[in-house]
């Protein structure tokens, strides 16, 4: 394992991204919004953590942490891209409601890891997600690559 593309910079995908970086791995951090890309290119940090602004600059500053709101071949892509609950709908188990994640964010993510994925790669879904997404949602469009799921990559969720 070589290199990381991490999709979303949030408050997992980020600090997650550099410490691969710190760590002298090559990694590729990407997020749709261009507010985020512009500002981690001028090492300005979005997120208050104590901490966190030193260590994401460090990353960047070593050359091994690149930012931009695109995906680049890996090794490894790791999905942490949010998944707030959609407003107003319910599903309903045991008779009690509960609320649905809004799983559009994952699926683009899986979408545009599609035309990246190579035999032996390995894809992590840790956006918090329902049971059973990573078979359910992820493996269909991860598998309209052409390649198979535990057989030419890997896929796992943390």
């Amino acid at each position: 394992m070589k290199s990381l593309c991490v999709l979303g910079l949030g408050y997992i995908g980020l600090p997650t991204a550099a410490m691969f970086a710190n760590n002298g791995m090559q990694v590729h951090g990407m997020d749709v919004n261009q507010s985020i890309v512009e500002n981690l290119q001028k090492n300005l940090i979005h997120i208050e953590e104590p901490g966190l602004k030193p260590f994401v600059i460090q990353a960047l500053e070593s050359g091994n942490l690149t930012i931009s709101s695109f995906v680049e071949p890996a090794d490894v892509f790791i999905i942490a891209v949010p998944t707030p609950f959609k407003k107003d709908q319910f599903g309903e188990y045991d008779g009690k409601k509960y609320k649905l994640a809004n799983m559009e964010a994952v699926t683009s993510a899986a979408k545009s890891i599609v035309p990246f994925l190579r035999k032996g790669n390995l894809v992590i879904l840790e956006s918090t997600s329902p049971v059973r997404t990573t078979i359910d949602l992820m493996i269909p469009i991860l598998e309209t690559s052409g390649l198979k799921a535990g057989v030419d990559f890997y896929l796992a969720y943390s």
